[in-house]
């Protein structure tokens, strides 16, 4: 038999009852009413996102209070992190541009049952749109700047593909786009067959889709021969 010194037996013991008195201390604060907890929430934003463009960030999260007793805080704390978000609808993205906090705090409430819904903050109430336009732009490429060695020259026609394309984005942003691009091709002193992809020269933008980012450019080139007259 081991031999346990006295004094290990009394850091158990106090342990033992500390513990314990931790258990009935929490199941007693549990059964309590009147608790208050801020848990965040995933919001998520629903509009005609076929025909409108959000032109800022939309916010993903809302800060919610509520309170009610200590279990049922307890769990919507824990399954928190897995909740379904709160879906909350722009009807008409031109008109409506800030959240009505007392209908997303309606809302809110069905989520939580049995509990009390003192307020709902979100990370911003503002919203923004834009609708949404397509602009279909052809590219051409600049055939004038094309360099070929002395004594060569294009024998074909120049193909490019795809010779349109499209970009989807906000009003005030497509209307900046240009109505043709014009495609340079940088390689110098040219003298056998060009057959190469090349970048689409366009500004970048989170809020602009682009059917293409680049364009495969071919042609042929001859080299002109010394016939005698």
């Amino acid at each position: 038999m081991n031999y346990v010194p006295p004094n290990q037996n009394r850091i158990k013991t106090f342990i033992g009852c500390l513990l314990a008195a931790s258990f009935f201390w929490l199941m007693n604060v549990l059964n309590r009413d009147n608790y208050s907890i801020k848990l965040n929430y995933p919001l998520e934003i629903e509009y005609d996102n076929a025909s409108y463009v959000p032109m800022q960030p939309l916010p993903r999260r809302i800060s919610v209070n509520v309170s009610g007793d200590g279990w049922r805080l307890l769990q919507k704390s824990w399954l928190n992190f897995n909740a379904n978000p709160v879906v909350y609808k722009v009807v008409n993205p031109n008109v409506r541009n800030v959240i009505n906090s007392t209908a997303l705090t309606d809302q809110v409430a069905e989520l939580f049952p049995g509990l009390h819904v003192n307020y709902v903050v979100s990370d911003t109430f503002e919203l923004s749109f834009e609708p949404k336009i397509r602009k279909i732009i052809p590219i051409r490429v600049d055939s004038a700047g094309i360099e070929v060695r002395e004594g060569y020259v294009i024998s074909s026609i120049i193909n490019v593909s795809p010779s349109l394309i499209s970009v989807d984005g906000p009003v005030s942003l497509i209307k900046t786009y240009p109505d043709t691009i014009r495609i340079s091709v940088p390689t110098p002193k040219i003298q056998n067959n060009y057959d190469e992809n090349l970048p689409i020269p366009l500004p970048v933008s989170p809020l602009v889709d682009v059917s293409h980012r680049d364009v495969f450019v071919s042609f042929e080139v001859a080299q002109f021969l010394n016939v005698p007259l």
